[in-house]
């Protein structure tokens, strides 16, 4: 199976005793099952299910984006749209920060882009440690629905990438939907957002890096 296909649970993506399970399907008999609704996608005998609706799932190592939400005496609180709590330590901010000066890296209601490396009992864990992360000052922000992230993304990035280079822009795109375009100019930055919301409302089509290729030949700036 070269194309996706939209599958509901229970229907079958690829048959035969090569094809593995991977996320969102299993294995019956010598049949690979879809467990959700999505696009099915079968890539080195690994079959898998992108979902097309849902909540946001927090995994370690997941690049997100959230809003602090509050300044304790050890850290941030931050909003990443998950019902468990996430939590900045001071031990995960690359420089030494005084305890009374916590607003001063990043204050109630700003933005920032975080990993997370660390969920247990008490909730999700986050670092700016390394680079790319931090607060968010400048650019354009937005958010997407968190299932339509790996369409955005592409195969191995394959249609990020296109849009960073057919705009110019710096793109991070947060695992739990919202997205950071920074551009030279606010016009590229809209550019950007459009080719974004293009991928996202037609994120059930099979071919949809030539589709955006196109939108770009006839949307030029």
């Amino acid at each position: 199976m070269n194309e996706r296909k939209i599958v509901i649970p229970g229907e079958t993506i690829v048959k035969g005793k090569e094809f593995l399970p991977g996320e969102g399907t299993e294995k019956r008999g010598d049949e690979i099952v879809a467990l959700r609704y999505g696009l099915a996608e079968e890539y080195n005998n690994l079959a898998k299910v992108i979902p097309l609706s849902g909540v946001y799932q927090p995994r370690r190592g997941n690049i997100i984006i959230g809003k602090v939400e509050e300044l304790t005496f050890n850290g941030w609180v931050i909003d990443i749209g998950t019902a468990e709590r996430a939590f900045l330590p001071l031990t995960e901010v690359p420089r030494y920060v005084d305890k009374n000066g916590l607003h001063e890296v990043i204050d109630v209601g700003e933005m920032a882009v975080a990993k997370i490396w660390g969920i247990n009992a008490r909730g999700i864990d986050l670092s700016i440690k390394s680079r790319g992360l931090g607060k968010i000052d400048e650019g354009l922000l937005f958010k997407i629905n968190p299932n339509k992230v790996p369409r955005v993304i592409g195969k191995e990035g394959s249609m990020i990438k296109l849009i960073k280079d057919e705009t110019g822009c710096n793109i991070t795109v947060g695992q739990n939907g919202w997205i950071w375009i920074k551009g030279e100019k606010i016009e590229n930055e809209l550019y950007a957002k459009r080719a974004i919301i293009f991928v996202t409302e037609k994120s059930f089509m099979s071919g949809l890096t030539e589709e955006l290729k196109k939108w770009f030949t006839e949307n030029k700036k």
